[in-house]
């Protein structure tokens, strides 16, 4: 068959879950994706705490929970070697409910959404690669491509969802990718072998030339992601030992990672951060990393795509009881999307000013080490669950930039 009433592209959280809420709507769903699965991607591996919600929805967390994976209690983070704190993650307002975040390999989440997917009688179709749309009368109606095969394939559909992700490719063929401002980023990643287990939290650790973000993955395995600005690379013919060496330069992960060894070759992704222009013809719609994509130091960004992924069905969804799937008609998702997204964004761009200004960094980490209100609150909205809001206030950030007599302990 070559019609259906959705066309999704991309297997990864964003394209899984809006998939897998479609079909259950009770529409027609095709999901395309040119990997086959099991398949690896670079990623923090640790999920936002407000994502068990959604993952329940979805009707995968009991699968996941089977697995017995690790769950990560807080988020430890130090100072250009100076200064740190740790800090559990607060219950959810209004209860006493202890939070965590989950703590999965991408390989392992992803085909886990997968088999979800195709339980739910979406037609995946691995190993096909979307090369382009098929555009008429101003609206996107299907898409074209090859398989691994190279035969080539035309599908059609009322709404093709692209969750091809920073290389997504709606991106490339309507020009919508903003140029980034700043120098670019790029994400080394691999996992470690460790002698024993980890505490059980995502440990940040802010250094020249970057960041690190480190989570136990599983029992004596943590993954590491090194993020360092693309310039850092220049003249390194080894990434692989340029990323040992940088891990291991820093003082506080030399011992943290001491006898343990690198488990595979380091994997690398760049163009970290970028804005994305909105989307000016019917029938398509972006979710995930293909809408945008933050830098990665908050960590949320697996939440967002399983969340715009809920707001993009409910639109796409309300456009077939309208029989509407005009430009304007989906525009209402990205007006959803980024009045949900906004302040949390905004906060992301306000950490990239202060982690790479050693004096800032260190006065902030110096007043959530004094505050442990503070740090809770930053963390509850690093972990989805407590509005942005609550810390992208002038009270709040005046308070963490204040000099020490003058910084108060209240959350």
């Amino acid at each position: 068959m070559n019609r259906y009433d959705v066309i999704v592209i991309g297997g990864g959280p964003a394209g899984a879950a809006t998939a897998l809420l479609l079909s259950g709507s009770g529409y027609k769903v095709a999901l395309l994706d040119q990997a086959r699965f099991p398949r690896d991607k670079v990623c923090g591996e640790f999920i936002s705490p407000a994502a068990d919600a959604i993952l329940e929805r979805l009707g995968v967390l009991a699968t996941i929970e089977a697995l017995s994976p690790v769950r990560l209690r807080g988020v430890a983070i130090s100072s250009y070697e100076k200064t740190g704190f740790t800090v559990r993650y607060p219950p959810l307002p209004g209860t006493k409910r202890p939070m965590t975040s989950l703590s999965l390999p991408r390989f392992v989440f992803d085909q886990l959404m997968i088999e979800k997917v195709v339980r739910e009688g979406v037609a995946v179709k691995e190993g096909h690669k979307v090369t382009d749309f098929i555009v008429e009368e101003g609206r996107v109606v299907g898409v074209c491509g090859r398989d691994d095969t190279k035969t080539p394939f035309e599908l059609r559909a009322s709404v093709v969802v692209d969750a091809g992700g920073r290389n997504a490719v709606a991106l490339r063929r309507f020009d919508l990718k903003k140029k980034s401002r700043g120098s670019s980023k790029v994400a080394l990643a691999a996992h470690w072998s460790t002698p024993q287990p980890l505490d059980k939290f995502c440990i940040m650790h802010i250094s020249p030339p970057g960041y690190t973000g480190i989570a136990p993955t599983g029992e004596n395995q943590v993954n590491v992601v090194l993020v360092v600005d693309k310039k850092s690379l220049q003249g390194q013919n080894d990434l692989h030992e340029f990323y040992v060496r940088t891990v291991l330069k820093n003082p506080l992960r030399r011992e943290l990672l001491d006898k343990a060894e690198v488990a595979e070759k380091v994997r690398s992704v760049d163009s970290l951060a970028f804005s994305v222009r909105p989307v000016q013809i019917g029938g398509l719609v972006l979710v995930g990393d293909a809408s945008g994509f933050i830098d990665p130091f908050t960590g949320e960004g697996i939440y967002l795509s399983l969340r715009s992924a809920e707001i993009a069905a409910e639109v796409i969804d309300r456009c077939f009881k309208r029989n509407d799937f005009s430009k304007d008609a989906l525009a209402v998702y990205e007006r959803r999307r980024k009045k949900e997204f906004h302040k949390k964004f905004l906060l992301s761009k306000i950490f990239q000013l202060l982690i790479y200004n050693p004096i800032l960094c260190n006065r902030v980490i110096q007043t959530l080490a004094r505050n442990p209100g503070q740090a809770a609150t930053l963390v509850g909205v690093i972990g989805d669950y407590i509005p942005a809001e609550k810390v992208v206030s002038l009270s709040f950030l005046g308070r963490l930039l204040a000099p020490a007599r003058y910084a108060g302990g209240r959350a």
